[in-house]
């Protein structure tokens, strides 16, 4: 609690409020965080930062790649949280700032891959953005580090909004998002990597329609690279299950 005093107090700090009481630390650290625009950090905040990050993490578990059984060869479906996963490279689900969740505590996956990477992924990804000029367009990618995630890298690809029915259009830009990571991968010599479910949170694409998208599209490019499909619901396992069970009995004939 110490080191979480210590963020607590430098973010109230720059932001030049005092440091109110609060009965759940690790939330209002978190929102700081969250609604901290990318700027230079001191070292002392980095390194306390890092150290708080590495012991959150260590308490939630990490999970290696490694100690999965396959459901089909180099294909993994696994169900938890992908901030704890150990393999070169995870995919966000990213919007077109590519900056991160700025809501306060969302339960996102671009909230908890920038929360438990720690600040230093949003500035990186500012200056990415302010080199390329303009928002990111649906269906590509851009890769960062990791930094206190276990993974290596960072995939973060900008999936459709759905308002609506969904289009052809949106399906083949879903189906894009899933060709720019693997073309992500690829080119930078990743040997594994975990695919969220990309646009059907917030961004309101069909579960369903998505996970046949991005099996499909994964088994027909992947190459030799290990893939984790990563859900994070009963949902979207059972949906995952099924799909990758069709394709292992085809495998199989």
């Amino acid at each position: 609690m110490d080191k979480l005093d210590k963020l607590i107090e430098y973010l109230c700090a720059e932001r030049g409020e005092p440091v109110p009481h609060v009965s759940d630390k690790r939330r209002f650290f978190r929102a700081l965080v969250n609604v901290r625009m990318p700027r230079q950090t001191s070292e002392e905040f980095l390194r306390t930062q890092n150290e708080y990050l590495k012991e959150r993490l260590e308490s939630k578990g990490i999970t290696d790649v490694a100690d999965l059984t396959p459901v089909l060869p180099n294909v993994y479906l696994w169900q938890g949280d992908i901030t704890t996963l150990k393999c070169d490279g995870i995919v966000n689900a990213a919007n077109s700032s590519m900056l991160g969740c700025f809501c306060p505590n969302h339960d996102c996956i671009d909230n908890a891959i920038h929360t438990f990477a720690g600040v230093q992924l949003r500035r990186e990804c500012a200056e990415m953005m302010k080199a390329q000029g303009h928002e990111e367009e649906t269906g590509r990618a851009k890769i960062t580090g990791a930094y206190n995630l276990p993974c290596k890298y960072v995939i973060h690809t900008v999936g459709p909004i759905v308002c609506g029915e969904v289009t052809e259009k949106q399906d083949r830009e879903l189906e894009s998002c899933y060709l720019s990571c693997l073309r992500l991968a690829a080119e930078n010599r990743l040997e594994s990597i975990a695919f969220c479910c990309i646009s059907t949170g917030a961004f309101r694409f069909p579960a369903e329609r998505a996970a046949r998208i991005a099996v499909r599209t994964v088994l027909q490019n992947k190459g030799d690279l290990k893939v984790i499909f990563n859900v994070f619901n009963e949902r979207d396992h059972k949906i995952y299950a099924e799909l990758l069970t069709k394709q292992l009995s085809a495998f199989e004939k």
